[in-house]
Protein backbone atom coordinates (compact mmCIF):
# COMPACT_ATOMS: atom_id res chain seq x y z
CA UNK A 1 0.00 0.00 0.00
CA UNK A 2 2.85 2.38 1.07
CA UNK A 3 4.07 2.01 -2.37
CA UNK A 4 1.19 2.47 -4.28
CA UNK A 5 0.81 5.26 -2.28
CA UNK A 6 4.29 7.00 -3.69
CA UNK A 7 3.28 6.28 -7.78
CA UNK A 8 -0.25 8.11 -6.97
CA UNK A 9 1.95 10.59 -5.68
CA UNK A 10 4.58 11.08 -8.40
CA UNK A 11 1.96 13.68 -10.44
CA UNK A 12 3.02 16.13 -7.71
CA UNK A 13 6.82 15.90 -8.32
CA UNK A 14 5.89 17.79 -11.61
CA UNK A 15 6.94 21.27 -10.91
CA UNK A 16 6.38 24.35 -12.75
CA UNK A 17 9.43 26.41 -14.44
CA UNK A 18 9.77 29.75 -15.30
CA UNK A 19 12.44 29.20 -17.57
CA UNK A 20 14.39 26.04 -19.47
CA UNK A 21 15.63 23.44 -17.11
CA UNK A 22 19.37 23.19 -16.45
CA UNK A 23 19.98 20.12 -19.07
CA UNK A 24 18.41 21.68 -21.59
CA UNK A 25 20.28 24.95 -20.46
CA UNK A 26 23.61 22.99 -20.87
CA UNK A 27 23.00 21.01 -24.38
CA UNK A 28 22.49 24.43 -26.21
CA UNK A 29 25.30 26.06 -24.07
CA UNK A 30 27.93 23.94 -25.30
CA UNK A 31 26.39 23.41 -29.09
CA UNK A 32 24.97 19.51 -28.47
CA UNK A 33 21.92 20.86 -29.27
CA UNK A 34 21.24 22.82 -32.07
CA UNK A 35 17.97 24.14 -34.04
CA UNK A 36 18.50 21.37 -36.43
CA UNK A 37 17.98 18.33 -33.99
CA UNK A 38 14.87 16.97 -33.00
CA UNK A 39 14.20 16.42 -29.31
CA UNK A 40 13.14 14.15 -27.21
CA UNK A 41 12.13 14.84 -23.84
CA UNK A 42 11.22 11.33 -21.77
CA UNK A 43 9.30 12.36 -18.81
CA UNK A 44 8.43 15.71 -19.99
CA UNK A 45 6.08 16.92 -16.88
CA UNK A 46 3.89 19.33 -17.60
CA UNK A 47 5.43 19.92 -20.83
CA UNK A 48 6.75 23.80 -19.38
CA UNK A 49 10.32 22.78 -21.31
CA UNK A 50 8.66 21.95 -24.51
CA UNK A 51 7.17 25.35 -24.74
CA UNK A 52 10.04 27.14 -24.32
CA UNK A 53 11.90 25.09 -26.70
CA UNK A 54 9.37 25.22 -29.79
CA UNK A 55 9.39 28.98 -28.59
CA UNK A 56 13.53 29.35 -29.41
CA UNK A 57 12.85 27.57 -33.05
CA UNK A 58 13.37 23.54 -31.69
CA UNK A 59 11.56 20.37 -32.76
CA UNK A 60 10.76 18.97 -29.39
CA UNK A 61 8.49 16.19 -28.89
CA UNK A 62 7.55 14.69 -24.88
CA UNK A 63 5.90 11.92 -23.39
CA UNK A 64 4.96 11.63 -19.72
CA UNK A 65 3.30 9.06 -17.55
CA UNK A 66 0.91 10.91 -16.06
CA UNK A 67 0.76 14.48 -17.87
CA UNK A 68 1.23 13.13 -21.34
CA UNK A 69 0.40 9.57 -21.48
CA UNK A 70 -0.58 9.70 -25.03
CA UNK A 71 3.00 10.96 -26.46
CA UNK A 72 4.67 9.11 -28.74
CA UNK A 73 7.68 7.16 -27.93
CA UNK A 74 10.06 7.38 -31.02
CA UNK A 75 14.11 7.59 -31.03
CA UNK A 76 15.42 11.05 -31.49
CA UNK A 77 18.50 12.31 -32.22
CA UNK A 78 18.70 13.79 -28.29
CA UNK A 79 16.51 12.64 -25.76
CA UNK A 80 16.13 13.93 -22.30
CA UNK A 81 15.47 12.60 -18.99
CA UNK A 82 15.11 15.53 -16.87
CA UNK A 83 14.83 15.09 -13.15
CA UNK A 84 12.72 11.38 -13.58
CA UNK A 85 15.30 9.05 -11.92
CA UNK A 86 14.31 11.28 -8.49
CA UNK A 87 10.58 9.82 -8.09
CA UNK A 88 11.00 6.56 -9.03
CA UNK A 89 11.43 4.66 -5.35
CA UNK A 90 11.68 1.29 -7.16
CA UNK A 91 15.22 1.00 -8.08
CA UNK A 92 14.86 -1.82 -10.92
CA UNK A 93 12.09 0.47 -12.97
CA UNK A 94 14.63 3.56 -12.04
CA UNK A 95 17.15 1.43 -14.18
CA UNK A 96 14.66 0.15 -16.86
CA UNK A 97 13.71 4.40 -17.39
CA UNK A 98 17.13 4.73 -18.39
CA UNK A 99 17.74 2.38 -20.46
CA UNK A 100 14.65 2.73 -22.49
CA UNK A 101 15.34 6.43 -22.58
CA UNK A 102 18.95 5.05 -23.77
CA UNK A 103 17.17 2.76 -26.66
CA UNK A 104 15.73 6.00 -27.64
CA UNK A 105 18.69 8.29 -28.07
CA UNK A 106 20.12 8.52 -31.85
CA UNK A 107 23.13 10.47 -30.60
CA UNK A 108 22.61 11.89 -27.03
CA UNK A 109 20.96 11.09 -24.06
CA UNK A 110 20.77 13.97 -21.42
CA UNK A 111 20.35 12.61 -17.43
CA UNK A 112 19.64 15.01 -14.66
CA UNK A 113 18.68 14.43 -10.86
CA UNK A 114 18.24 16.02 -8.07
CA UNK A 115 21.86 15.94 -5.82
CA UNK A 116 22.13 15.12 -2.07
CA UNK A 117 23.06 18.91 -1.46
CA UNK A 118 18.80 19.62 -2.11
CA UNK A 119 17.83 16.80 -0.04
CA UNK A 120 19.72 18.50 3.40
CA UNK A 121 17.57 21.71 3.03
CA UNK A 122 14.11 19.09 3.44
CA UNK A 123 12.44 19.56 6.48
CA UNK A 124 10.10 16.49 7.74
CA UNK A 125 11.60 13.99 5.26
CA UNK A 126 10.99 10.58 6.27
CA UNK A 127 13.48 7.76 4.85
CA UNK A 128 12.24 4.95 2.50
CA UNK A 129 13.39 2.68 0.68
CA UNK A 130 16.98 4.80 -1.22
CA UNK A 131 15.38 7.94 -0.74
CA UNK A 132 13.25 9.56 1.73
CA UNK A 133 9.32 10.35 1.48
CA UNK A 134 9.03 14.08 1.16
CA UNK A 135 6.11 16.55 3.38
CA UNK A 136 3.92 16.11 0.27
CA UNK A 137 3.77 12.90 0.22
CA UNK A 138 6.25 12.25 -2.63
CA UNK A 139 9.37 10.12 -3.15
CA UNK A 140 12.84 11.62 -4.04
CA UNK A 141 16.00 9.65 -4.52
CA UNK A 142 19.15 12.54 -4.31
CA UNK A 143 22.29 11.18 -5.68
CA UNK A 144 26.02 12.52 -4.91
CA UNK A 145 27.14 13.23 -8.17
CA UNK A 146 29.94 10.62 -8.32
CA UNK A 147 26.63 8.18 -7.22
CA UNK A 148 24.57 9.61 -10.25
CA UNK A 149 27.70 9.41 -12.78
CA UNK A 150 28.57 5.54 -11.27
CA UNK A 151 24.90 4.67 -11.82
CA UNK A 152 24.86 6.03 -15.27
CA UNK A 153 27.68 4.18 -16.26
CA UNK A 154 27.30 0.57 -14.87
CA UNK A 155 23.69 0.71 -15.99
CA UNK A 156 24.49 1.66 -19.58
CA UNK A 157 27.84 0.15 -19.62
CA UNK A 158 28.93 3.88 -20.98
CA UNK A 159 31.34 6.78 -19.96
CA UNK A 160 28.67 9.74 -18.93
CA UNK A 161 30.33 13.09 -18.86
CA UNK A 162 29.51 15.55 -16.61
CA UNK A 163 27.85 18.74 -17.92
CA UNK A 164 26.73 20.35 -14.39
CA UNK A 165 26.43 19.73 -10.96
CA UNK A 166 23.50 16.69 -11.31
CA UNK A 167 23.36 17.06 -14.69
CA UNK A 168 25.33 14.35 -18.22
CA UNK A 169 25.44 13.52 -20.79
CA UNK A 170 25.81 10.51 -22.72
CA UNK A 171 27.52 9.92 -26.50
CA UNK A 172 26.41 7.10 -28.51
CA UNK A 173 29.79 7.63 -30.79
CA UNK A 174 32.28 6.99 -28.74
CA UNK A 175 34.47 9.52 -30.79
CA UNK A 176 31.88 12.36 -30.44
CA UNK A 177 32.33 12.32 -26.94
CA UNK A 178 36.33 12.28 -27.39
CA UNK A 179 35.94 15.15 -29.28
CA UNK A 180 33.43 17.08 -27.17
CA UNK A 181 35.76 16.59 -23.80
CA UNK A 182 38.58 17.28 -26.12
CA UNK A 183 37.44 20.86 -27.40
CA UNK A 184 36.28 21.53 -23.60
CA UNK A 185 40.60 21.93 -22.74
CA UNK A 186 41.21 24.02 -26.33
CA UNK A 187 41.35 27.34 -25.88
CA UNK A 188 40.02 30.10 -27.85
CA UNK A 189 42.94 31.76 -30.30
CA UNK A 190 43.02 34.53 -33.01
CA UNK A 191 44.93 34.61 -35.47
CA UNK A 192 48.26 36.75 -36.01
CA UNK A 193 47.66 40.37 -37.67
CA UNK A 194 48.93 40.92 -40.80
CA UNK A 195 52.65 42.66 -40.84
CA UNK A 196 52.84 43.24 -44.48
CA UNK A 197 50.99 43.80 -48.20
CA UNK A 198 51.57 40.90 -50.15
CA UNK A 199 49.62 41.00 -53.51
CA UNK A 200 49.03 36.96 -53.62
CA UNK A 201 47.65 37.05 -50.58
CA UNK A 202 44.86 39.97 -50.91
CA UNK A 203 44.25 38.12 -54.48
CA UNK A 204 42.93 34.60 -52.91
CA UNK A 205 42.35 36.12 -49.26
CA UNK A 206 38.69 34.59 -49.14
CA UNK A 207 40.15 31.30 -50.14
CA UNK A 208 42.64 31.85 -46.79
CA UNK A 209 39.71 32.33 -44.55
CA UNK A 210 38.83 28.84 -43.46
CA UNK A 211 42.54 27.77 -43.56
CA UNK A 212 43.27 30.41 -41.17
CA UNK A 213 40.78 29.76 -38.82
CA UNK A 214 41.59 26.27 -38.62
CA UNK A 215 44.85 26.40 -38.33
CA UNK A 216 44.12 29.17 -35.44
CA UNK A 217 41.53 27.16 -33.67
CA UNK A 218 43.89 23.46 -34.04
CA UNK A 219 47.32 24.90 -33.99
CA UNK A 220 48.28 22.57 -37.07
CA UNK A 221 47.78 22.12 -40.74
CA UNK A 222 44.47 20.90 -41.96
CA UNK A 223 43.89 17.64 -43.94
CA UNK A 224 42.18 18.28 -47.60
CA UNK A 225 38.70 16.44 -45.95
CA UNK A 226 39.16 18.80 -42.86
CA UNK A 227 38.35 21.92 -44.76
CA UNK A 228 35.21 22.91 -47.23
CA UNK A 229 37.47 24.32 -49.83
CA UNK A 230 40.56 22.41 -49.33
CA UNK A 231 40.25 21.29 -52.89
CA UNK A 232 39.75 24.78 -54.10
CA UNK A 233 43.34 26.09 -51.96
CA UNK A 234 45.39 22.88 -53.52
CA UNK A 235 44.43 23.75 -57.19
CA UNK A 236 45.66 27.34 -56.68
CA UNK A 237 48.71 26.55 -54.37
CA UNK A 238 49.44 22.93 -54.66
CA UNK A 239 49.07 21.77 -51.08
CA UNK A 240 47.77 23.24 -47.97
CA UNK A 241 51.11 23.97 -46.99
CA UNK A 242 52.13 25.98 -49.57
CA UNK A 243 49.28 27.80 -49.33
CA UNK A 244 50.01 28.19 -45.09
CA UNK A 245 53.32 29.67 -46.44
CA UNK A 246 51.67 32.49 -48.09
CA UNK A 247 49.87 33.34 -45.12
CA UNK A 248 53.37 32.94 -43.10
CA UNK A 249 54.57 35.46 -45.00
CA UNK A 250 52.80 38.37 -44.26
CA UNK A 251 51.87 37.61 -40.33
CA UNK A 252 53.60 37.35 -37.24
CA UNK A 253 55.45 33.73 -37.39
CA UNK A 254 55.83 33.66 -34.14
CA UNK A 255 52.46 33.98 -33.28
CA UNK A 256 51.97 30.84 -35.05
CA UNK A 257 54.05 28.90 -33.16
CA UNK A 258 52.66 30.26 -29.99
CA UNK A 259 49.26 28.96 -31.13
CA UNK A 260 50.69 26.04 -31.54
CA UNK A 261 52.45 25.40 -28.08
CA UNK A 262 49.06 26.05 -26.52
CA UNK A 263 47.27 23.70 -28.84
CA UNK A 264 49.56 21.04 -27.46
CA UNK A 265 49.34 22.08 -24.43
CA UNK A 266 45.25 21.73 -24.46
CA UNK A 267 46.00 18.77 -25.79
CA UNK A 268 47.82 17.07 -22.94
CA UNK A 269 46.07 18.62 -20.38
CA UNK A 270 42.72 16.34 -22.28
CA UNK A 271 44.72 13.34 -22.43
CA UNK A 272 45.59 13.59 -19.23
CA UNK A 273 42.31 14.15 -17.74
CA UNK A 274 41.20 10.92 -19.83
CA UNK A 275 42.97 8.74 -17.96
CA UNK A 276 40.32 9.13 -15.09
CA UNK A 277 37.77 7.43 -17.52
CA UNK A 278 40.37 4.60 -19.06
CA UNK A 279 41.79 6.27 -22.09
CA UNK A 280 41.45 5.16 -25.29
CA UNK A 281 43.47 3.10 -27.28
CA UNK A 282 44.98 5.59 -30.61
CA UNK A 283 42.83 3.29 -33.36
CA UNK A 284 39.73 4.64 -30.95
CA UNK A 285 40.38 7.81 -30.90
CA UNK A 286 38.60 10.44 -33.77
CA UNK A 287 40.72 11.21 -36.51
CA UNK A 288 40.74 14.50 -35.74
CA UNK A 289 42.86 13.62 -33.12
CA UNK A 290 44.67 11.31 -34.07
CA UNK A 291 46.50 13.71 -36.49
CA UNK A 292 46.91 16.00 -33.78
CA UNK A 293 48.73 13.47 -32.04
CA UNK A 294 51.09 13.10 -35.33
CA UNK A 295 51.39 16.84 -35.01
CA UNK A 296 51.84 17.51 -31.63
CA UNK A 297 53.71 14.60 -30.41
CA UNK A 298 54.81 11.96 -32.85
CA UNK A 299 53.67 9.05 -31.71
CA UNK A 300 50.52 8.61 -29.42
CA UNK A 301 52.91 6.86 -26.43
CA UNK A 302 54.82 10.10 -26.48
CA UNK A 303 51.83 12.18 -25.86
CA UNK A 304 50.31 9.21 -22.75
CA UNK A 305 53.85 9.81 -21.10
CA UNK A 306 53.86 13.51 -21.39
CA UNK A 307 50.41 13.67 -20.08
CA UNK A 308 50.86 11.22 -17.18
CA UNK A 309 54.11 13.13 -16.65
CA UNK A 310 51.98 16.09 -16.04
CA UNK A 311 49.02 14.20 -14.04
CA UNK A 312 51.25 12.33 -11.65
CA UNK A 313 53.17 15.70 -10.61
CA UNK A 314 49.45 16.76 -9.58
CA UNK A 315 50.45 14.39 -6.18
CA UNK A 316 53.22 16.43 -5.17
CA UNK A 317 51.23 19.45 -3.56
CA UNK A 318 54.76 21.25 -3.68
CA UNK A 319 53.86 21.11 -7.57
CA UNK A 320 50.46 23.31 -7.47
CA UNK A 321 51.64 25.42 -4.76
CA UNK A 322 54.85 26.39 -6.75
CA UNK A 323 52.65 26.98 -9.99
CA UNK A 324 50.16 28.86 -8.15
CA UNK A 325 53.06 31.27 -6.94
CA UNK A 326 54.57 31.34 -10.31
CA UNK A 327 51.48 32.17 -12.15
CA UNK A 328 51.28 35.52 -13.70
CA UNK A 329 47.14 35.89 -13.99
CA UNK A 330 45.48 35.60 -10.69
CA UNK A 331 45.15 37.14 -6.82
CA UNK A 332 47.60 35.31 -5.03
CA UNK A 333 46.60 34.97 -1.23
CA UNK A 334 48.67 32.76 1.31
CA UNK A 335 45.99 29.90 0.70
CA UNK A 336 44.86 30.05 -2.80
CA UNK A 337 45.16 31.50 -6.55
CA UNK A 338 41.74 33.10 -7.25
CA UNK A 339 41.32 33.46 -10.49
CA UNK A 340 38.08 35.06 -13.08
CA UNK A 341 37.12 32.31 -15.22
CA UNK A 342 37.64 34.03 -18.56
CA UNK A 343 41.62 33.93 -17.37
CA UNK A 344 41.52 30.18 -16.90
CA UNK A 345 43.30 29.30 -20.36
CA UNK A 346 45.72 31.35 -19.72
CA UNK A 347 46.84 29.17 -16.59
CA UNK A 348 50.13 26.86 -16.85
CA UNK A 349 49.15 22.97 -18.02
CA UNK A 350 49.25 21.94 -14.24
CA UNK A 351 47.17 24.48 -12.84
CA UNK A 352 44.05 24.28 -15.97
CA UNK A 353 44.90 20.13 -14.74
CA UNK A 354 44.00 20.82 -11.67
CA UNK A 355 41.16 22.53 -12.09
CA UNK A 356 40.08 20.35 -14.68
CA UNK A 357 40.06 17.34 -12.47
CA UNK A 358 37.10 18.90 -10.35
CA UNK A 359 35.08 20.73 -13.43
CA UNK A 360 35.28 17.13 -15.21
CA UNK A 361 33.59 15.77 -11.67
CA UNK A 362 30.71 18.64 -11.42
CA UNK A 363 30.46 19.93 -14.84
CA UNK A 364 29.40 23.48 -15.45
CA UNK A 365 28.78 25.68 -11.86
CA UNK A 366 25.63 28.24 -13.02
CA UNK A 367 26.83 31.37 -12.28
CA UNK A 368 30.40 30.75 -11.41
CA UNK A 369 32.76 33.33 -12.39
CA UNK A 370 35.60 33.28 -9.96
CA UNK A 371 37.69 29.72 -9.89
CA UNK A 372 39.50 28.96 -6.13
CA UNK A 373 42.52 26.70 -6.43
CA UNK A 374 43.48 25.91 -2.83
CA UNK A 375 47.47 25.97 -2.68
CA UNK A 376 47.74 23.42 0.85
CA UNK A 377 44.70 21.08 -0.22
CA UNK A 378 43.22 19.44 -3.29
CA UNK A 379 40.08 21.45 -3.45
CA UNK A 380 38.47 23.48 -6.18
CA UNK A 381 35.85 26.23 -5.49
CA UNK A 382 33.75 27.92 -7.71
CA UNK A 383 32.68 31.26 -6.75
CA UNK A 384 29.62 33.25 -7.58
CA UNK A 385 29.74 36.99 -7.73
CA UNK A 386 26.50 38.25 -9.81
CA UNK A 387 27.81 41.53 -10.03
CA UNK A 388 31.66 41.54 -10.83
CA UNK A 389 31.68 43.93 -14.08
CA UNK A 390 28.84 46.35 -12.72
CA UNK A 391 29.57 46.45 -8.90
CA UNK A 392 33.26 47.57 -8.06
CA UNK A 393 33.35 45.46 -4.81
CA UNK A 394 31.01 42.46 -5.71
CA UNK A 395 29.83 40.37 -2.97
CA UNK A 396 30.19 36.81 -2.97
CA UNK A 397 26.60 35.08 -3.70
CA UNK A 398 27.12 31.31 -3.88
CA UNK A 399 30.43 28.93 -3.27
CA UNK A 400 30.67 25.33 -4.72
CA UNK A 401 33.83 23.43 -3.51
CA UNK A 402 35.28 20.29 -4.37
CA UNK A 403 37.69 18.19 -2.70
CA UNK A 404 39.49 16.05 -5.07
CA UNK A 405 40.14 13.20 -2.37
CA UNK A 406 37.10 12.74 -1.12
CA UNK A 407 35.30 14.37 -3.78
CA UNK A 408 32.47 15.42 -1.97
CA UNK A 409 30.65 18.66 -3.12
CA UNK A 410 29.74 21.21 -0.39
CA UNK A 411 27.50 24.30 -1.59
CA UNK A 412 27.17 27.66 0.68
CA UNK A 413 24.29 30.34 0.06
CA UNK A 414 25.86 33.58 1.04
CA UNK A 415 22.97 36.16 -0.71
CA UNK A 416 20.70 36.02 2.84
CA UNK A 417 23.76 37.19 4.77
CA UNK A 418 24.12 40.31 6.14
CA UNK A 419 27.92 40.36 6.17
CA UNK A 420 29.21 38.58 2.90
CA UNK A 421 32.58 38.24 1.01
CA UNK A 422 33.72 40.98 -1.07
CA UNK A 423 36.19 41.42 -3.86
CA UNK A 424 39.32 44.26 -4.23
CA UNK A 425 42.33 44.47 -6.77
CA UNK A 426 39.41 43.07 -9.21
CA UNK A 427 42.01 43.55 -11.93
CA UNK A 428 43.98 40.75 -10.63
CA UNK A 429 41.84 37.92 -11.49
CA UNK A 430 41.38 38.77 -14.54
CA UNK A 431 43.73 39.24 -18.00
CA UNK A 432 45.12 41.72 -19.45
CA UNK A 433 43.22 42.07 -22.01
CA UNK A 434 39.52 41.79 -19.79
CA UNK A 435 37.03 44.33 -20.90
CA UNK A 436 37.15 46.14 -17.86
CA UNK A 437 40.65 45.74 -16.78
CA UNK A 438 42.28 49.26 -17.20
CA UNK A 439 39.23 50.63 -15.10
CA UNK A 440 39.58 48.20 -12.24
CA UNK A 441 43.68 49.05 -12.27
CA UNK A 442 42.68 52.35 -11.87
CA UNK A 443 40.12 52.27 -9.17
CA UNK A 444 42.64 50.05 -7.33
CA UNK A 445 45.33 52.68 -7.58
CA UNK A 446 42.67 55.96 -6.39
CA UNK A 447 41.74 53.25 -3.66
CA UNK A 448 45.28 52.80 -2.47
CA UNK A 449 46.26 56.55 -2.70
CA UNK A 450 43.48 56.76 -0.32
CA UNK A 451 44.61 54.75 2.54
CA UNK A 452 41.30 52.41 1.81
CA UNK A 453 43.51 49.12 2.26
CA UNK A 454 44.99 50.10 5.46
CA UNK A 455 42.65 47.28 7.98
CA UNK A 456 43.11 44.25 5.83
CA UNK A 457 41.69 42.34 8.33
CA UNK A 458 38.39 44.06 7.67
CA UNK A 459 37.91 45.36 4.89
CA UNK A 460 36.58 41.95 3.01
CA UNK A 461 33.84 41.90 4.22
CA UNK A 462 30.93 44.19 3.82
CA UNK A 463 30.37 46.13 6.72
CA UNK A 464 34.16 46.55 7.43
CA UNK A 465 34.04 47.81 3.77
CA UNK A 466 31.65 50.54 4.39
CA UNK A 467 33.20 51.01 7.81
CA UNK A 468 35.87 52.32 6.06
CA UNK A 469 34.35 54.13 3.41
CA UNK A 470 32.08 56.10 5.82
CA UNK A 471 35.38 57.13 8.13
CA UNK A 472 37.04 58.55 5.50
CA UNK A 473 33.86 59.83 3.50
CA UNK A 474 33.61 57.91 0.46
CA UNK A 475 30.89 56.44 -1.76
CA UNK A 476 30.95 54.53 -5.21
CA UNK A 477 29.20 55.04 -8.22
CA UNK A 478 30.04 52.76 -10.44
CA UNK A 479 33.96 52.24 -10.46
CA UNK A 480 34.20 56.23 -9.68
CA UNK A 481 35.19 56.42 -5.81
CA UNK A 482 33.11 60.25 -4.82
CA UNK A 483 33.53 62.11 -1.61
CA UNK A 484 30.88 62.80 0.44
Amino acid sequence: METTRHLRNRARTAIGRAELSRPFKCGIADGLIGTESTILDYGCGRGDDLRRLAAMGYSASGWDPVHRADGELKPAPVVNLGYVANVIENFQERCDALREAWDLAEQLLLVSARLSVDGRRLENRQEYEDGCVTSRGTFQKFFEQQELRNWIDSTLNVQAVAAAPGVFYVFRNPTERADFVASRYRRSGTAPRFTASAELFKAHEELFEPLIQFVTYRGRLPHKDELTNGGAIIDVFGSLRKAFRVVLNVTDRSHWEQIKDERRQDFMVYLALSQFDGRSPYGRLPVSLQRDVKAFFGVYKRACAAADELLFSLGDPGVVDEACKQSSIGKLTPTALYVHETALPGLSPILRLYEGCASGYVGRIDGANIIKLDRSEPRISYLSYPEFDKDAHPALGMAVSVHLQTFRMRVRDYRSRRNRPILHRKELFVAPDYPGFRKFARLTRIEESKGLYADTDRIGYEQGWNDALNRRGFYFRGHRLLSL
